[in-house]
């Protein structure tokens, strides 16, 4: 008899597609191997965002979607996980009746025990109770076949409770990994062919102060530099107020620590910093910015920011806009300030019409797609040290790969080169890419 089949979706950030990731490791012991088609599934899982309301719309879109496959095969089960199962409990059941099981953020470990009651009994089951230990952070993910980067879960949670964010109400408090396991899961993943990893927490800079002793996080920077094979190391995401100068040294001392770094700033008001409850002013955020590029000149630096938080004045706009054009990021993330239940801007006086929201939003991101395009220009002529990640989708016979400082990179070459690092003369550059050619004379280098 063959193995059941599981389909899984993820929505949202990282953290739930390394979620999925650890779900099918679990099921496979269960005799689930997974299928890209959901018509051929035993098992469907979504893994759900609640971030933002429109990734909550779409999730509630494609379950919609899967109601006639449970229809035709009353034997489906149907289950979600993630940040918005968290969140709405049973209350899921309710908008999605033909839904089998909730499971949430604490308790993935005990999917498998889960699957099989359904399989034996029916029934609903939901499970959502936050545990002293996150059973689910110790199970290496597994990175698809052939790849070359992946991420690597160091901690779990955040102790920060910034006003519009719902991650501390539905990961919970702060729970970091021991270094010893981390090290052990990347020495595992070099022997299936890793070469860079990106360390994944929702406040990387916080890490290992749930530990026992004096483990931090720049210790465990260095630990992971001396593992052999492991040519680039990145993390995300960083709190600008628990960026150490101890943390930023090590982009300076470490020779695998990748010239990036992302770190939202979501505001340039000190006022609406406050509101948000971000811990920093806008000039400690420059500042930080500044020893960054005194340690490492050629950092690259990304961040975050969200425009129309309650009580955010025309002023307030133009301070963030002011605050882009002296720093010059090399890209961002921007959004629009939706409201997120249990979290503390709820309710807050003044809230921003949505059509300033939208207008601001508009405003803000043609002057990032300038800055973008500005800095991807200045590389047109240099070399670029770039790790082959595969073939270009748009083309079968050009790769890509990127950059240390994070840019994505094309390029004609052959599938041999996967996984390894070539140096690249950047000849073209566009809003979201670069483009050049791999010369075997004149500077080129393959390793």
């Amino acid at each position: 008899m063959g193995k059941k089949k599981l389909y899984i979706q993820t929505f949202g950030c990282q953290m739930n597609v390394q979620d999925a990731q650890k779900m099918a490791v679990l099921l496979e012991e269960s005799g689930y191997g997974t299928t890209d088609d959901p018509e051929q599934a035993d098992l469907i899982l979504v893994n759900t965002c609640s971030i933002r309301e429109k990734a909550a719309q779409k999730i509630y879109s494609q379950l919609g979607r899967f109601r006639e496959l449970k229809e035709r095969n009353p034997r489906l089960l149907i289950g979600v996980g993630g940040c918005l199962a968290q969140q709405w409990g049973d209350r899921f059941f309710r908008r999605v009746p033909y839904l089998d099981l909730v499971v949430g953020t604490h308790q993935i470990h005990r999917l498998p025990e889960m699957v099989g009651e359904l399989e034996r009994a029916g029934g609903r089951i939901v499970e959502t109770g936050f545990c002293d230990r996150v059973g689910s952070l110790d199970i290496p993910a597994q990175p698809a076949a052939g790849a070359v980067s992946t991420f690597v879960t160091i901690m779990q949670g955040c102790n920060n409770f910034c006003a519009y964010c719902v991650v501390p109400h539905l990961r919970g408090r702060e729970q970091s990994r021991p270094l010893p396991e981390i090290l052990r899961e990347i020495e595992t993943l070099t022997a299936q062919g890793i070469r860079e990893v990106t360390l994944l927490g929702q406040n990387v800079n916080s890490y290992g102060q749930t530990l026992p002793g004096e483990t931090d996080f720049t210790q465990l920077i260095s630990a992971i530099g001396k593992v052999p094979g492991i040519g680039r190391i990145r993390f995300t995401t960083s709190h600008p107020k628990d960026l150490s100068p101890r943390l930023i040294a090590c982009f300076g001392e470490i020779a695998s620590l990748c010239e990036h770094i992302h770190l939202p700033v979501q505001s340039g008001s000190d006022r609406v910093l406050r509101r948000m409850n971000r811990g920093y002013t806008a000039e400690a955020y420059r500042e930080k910015v500044a020893e960054l590029r005194r340690v490492c000149p050629e950092i690259s630096i990304t961040s975050d920011v969200i425009v129309g938080f309650p009580g955010e004045e025309e002023e307030d706009f133009q301070q963030t806009l002011e605050l882009m054009r002296e720093i010059r990021f090399d890209n961002l993330f921007s959004f629009h300030y939706s409201e997120r239940e249990g979290t503390a801007a709820v309710g807050m006086d003044r809230p921003v019409c949505e059509g300033v929201k939208r207008e601001r939003l508009r405003a803000l991101q043609a002057l990032q797609a300038a800055h973008t395009l500005e800095k991807n220009r200045a590389c047109v002529g240099r070399w670029e040290s770039v790790l082959v990640e595969g073939q270009n989708r748009n083309g079968c016979e050009e790769m890509t790969g990127r950059t240390r400082g994070n840019r994505i990179v094309h390029f004609p070459g052959r599938t041999g080169l996967i996984g390894k690092t070539v140096s690249v003369r950047i000849g073209e550059a566009f809003a979201h890419s670069l483009r050049g050619e791999v010369e075997e004379r004149g500077g080129a280098d393959v390793h």
